[in-house]
């Protein structure tokens, strides 16, 4: 009897490491347009994830605060690029909700056919502009700078919310007098649509707030129980979100084949996403970024396009710093 103990006690203690090293499930939530859908679509490809042990469930959705709403349900444990401004709101209404890194800088333009005889954003008042749907961080930050730098109100002009590309199709039937699309977008559309520029997010928002800092439009998100409990998995998540950054960027013709097949984009599309790879994706979470999201939260706030306060646990910053000591 004593030898048949021992020998299941060596048995168990021989499973303990499997068990330490058994992969952590994540469900993964983003929304299947834009920027999202790209990085998504590697992330997926990829076993970036699998090898910092974490087994990934991922959920598409075609709306862009969809995820917020997931993660609020309990649906999904963390979104790679949720919307800033609705996690603003969200968490500001009691939903346990938590940043762990900006992901989506504001690489927008404001933009209107090339023929048109609008030349400047000032003369956007009173007319229709489309762009991501209400709530989401682009509206938001063009809500904001439309008003702060032209003095152009929220009811001054008409918002018509769409994906990227229902909005280029708006350009192109005259539906909207002018948009507000990722950079990636207009050069997609090379000749096919020819535009005009009136001015970037980044140069209003600079106006706006007098300073150099570039807004992010979005973030990392994650349920608070998630993160409470095992900060060593959101951990692993950054570390394999930053693994694919860099071999995106190392890597541009095999990520132009993942679009192809994965995202059903053209040979050409696919290119031109692969050439804005840095421009449009990033991983950071440095006090700078902290400072940014904070004065976002402030111009969002005083404008009136988001209410409550910033909650001062809001941003989770451990398992970012925690993620760099990884190899």
């Amino acid at each position: 009897m004593r030898k048949l103990i021992a020998v299941a006690a060596l048995a168990a203690t021989a499973l303990l490491p499997l068990a330490a090293q058994a992969a952590e499930k994540v469900r993964i939530g983003y929304w299947t347009s834009g920027v999202s859908l790209g990085y998504g679509s590697v992330l997926e490809a990829k076993d970036f994830l699998a090898k910092r042990g974490i087994e990934a469930e991922f959920f598409h959705f075609p709306d862009v605060n969809a995820p917020i709403r997931a993660l609020a349900a309990d649906s999904i444990d963390l979104a790679f690029g949720a919307p800033l401004a609705g996690v603003f709101s969200s968490a500001a209404e009691g939903v346990p909700i938590r940043i762990f890194a900006a992901t989506q800088p504001a690489d927008v333009q404001f933009v209107v056919p090339a023929d048109s005889p609008i030349n400047s954003i000032s003369e956007l008042k009173g007319k229709k502009i489309g762009m991501s749907p209400a709530g989401s961080s682009v509206a938001v930050i063009a809500s904001a700078v439309l008003e702060g730098n032209h003095g152009i109100g929220v009811n001054d002009f008409s918002l018509v919310g769409g994906n990227e590309a229902r909005l280029a199709q708006f350009l192109a039937q005259k539906q909207v007098d002018g948009a507000a699309l990722r950079s990636v977008t207009i050069a997609q559309l090379g000749d096919e649509l020819k535009l005009k520029r009136l001015g970037s997010f980044a140069d209003e928002w600079k106006t706006l707030t007098q300073s150099e800092a570039v807004p992010y439009i979005g973030v990392g998100a994650v349920s608070a129980r998630l993160v409470d409990a095992h900060p060593e998995t959101v951990t692993k998540v950054i570390a394999a979100l930053r693994d694919t950054l860099a071999w995106g960027d190392a890597h541009p013709d095999e990520v132009v084949s993942i679009l192809k097949k994965s995202a059903n984009l053209p040979e050409n599309d696919a290119r031109v996403y692969v050439g804005q790879w840095n421009a449009m994706n990033r991983l950071a979470f440095e006090p700078q970024d902290l400072q940014t999201l904070r004065r976002e939260h402030e111009v969002f706030a005083k404008g009136g396009l988001i209410k409550g306060e910033l909650k001062p646990d809001l941003f989770v910053t451990q398992p970012y710093i925690q993620s760099k000591t990884l190899k």
